[in-house]
């Protein structure tokens, strides 16, 4: 089963649509409605539709960490810092997350990206 993700507002749009044009399952805060909710709500909605939050803001990251050091359940989080990433790089990490891992692999997991 392939890893469907959500992207929070600070993906840069060039993302989500590289990784549509590859069939990777992605839906973005602002197409589900979310673009103003907190950083823990939006974990907490990415989680409850089963999809690996994106995000390349400090404040979420630091809000998994706090999720997962105490030991509350998340579908998982890729982070990205905006200025050591390339859209390609991005774009290629994405989609083999998505194409190569499960979910169940992602519960509770925090990835930093570039992943090489």
């Amino acid at each position: 089963m392939s890893v469907a993700l959500y992207m929070d507002v600070h993906v840069r749009r060039a993302v989500t649509l590289a990784l549509r044009i590859r069939s990777v399952d992605v839906l973005t805060a602002q197409e589900d409605g979310a673009a103003e909710l907190d950083d823990a709500e939006l974990l907490e909605r990415a989680t409850n539709l089963g999809r690996v939050l994106v995000s390349q803001d400090e404040d979420l990251l630091r809000e998994a960490a706090l999720w997962l050091m105490s030991g509350r359940d998340f579908s998982g989080l890729a982070y990205a810092h905006q200025l050591r990433i390339t859209v390609g790089q991005m774009v290629q990490d994405l989609e083999l997350i998505s194409t190569a891992t499960s979910p169940e692999e992602w519960r509770g997991k925090i990835e930093y990206l570039p992943i090489r």
